[in-house]
């Protein structure tokens, strides 16, 4: 699947240049509030901050899952055949993909619930279900990366 696999890579560029993006802002943001400049920092910085960091977050998680990047300790299955290995190890895909697919059920369904009380952000009144909803969606795909990671393992020769 090599159109999947450019896909989770090009969302965690994504995730850099938001990271980037947002250090720039953060460092104009200090820069400003400094007794050189004087002046107001960024309006709501802590606030971009905060959502950016978390959509961020969210962009990485499936190419770390995809380059099978994830801590996970193998000290009891390294004597077992490598066939064995990868099937625990699709297992325990399984179970990720699991896990993150009920964080995404409910990070959509805090979105939703944000949406139809209209919270916004207190500083820039941004709606607060945009970066919930986008975590939501890229959640889901950290869940169908684990699935493609699990049975690339089953069908892998040893």
């Amino acid at each position: 699947m090599p159109g999947f696999d450019a896909l989770v890579r090009g969302i965690a560029i994504a995730g850099g240049v938001l990271l980037i993006a947002l250090a720039t802002m953060v460092v104009v943001s200090v820069t400003l509030r400094s007794d050189l400049i004087g002046a107001a920092g960024v309006p709501g910085d802590f606030e971009l901050v905060q959502m950016a960091t978390a959509i961020a977050a969210f962009c990485f998680l499936p190419y770390c899952q995809l380059r099978r990047g994830n801590i996970f300790v193998d000290t009891f299955t390294l004597k077992l055949p490598l066939r064995w290995q990868r099937a625990i190890d699709a297992l325990w895909d399984i179970v990720y993909a699991l896990v993150m697919a009920l964080i995404a059920w409910r990070l959509a369904a805090g979105a939703l619930a944000a949406f139809a009380s209209g919270e916004n952000t207190m500083v820039l009144q941004l709606p607060s279900y945009l970066p919930i909803a986008l975590c939501a969606v890229l959640a889901a795909l950290v869940s169908l990366t684990s699935f493609v990671s699990a049975s690339r393992l089953v069908r892998a020769r040893a």
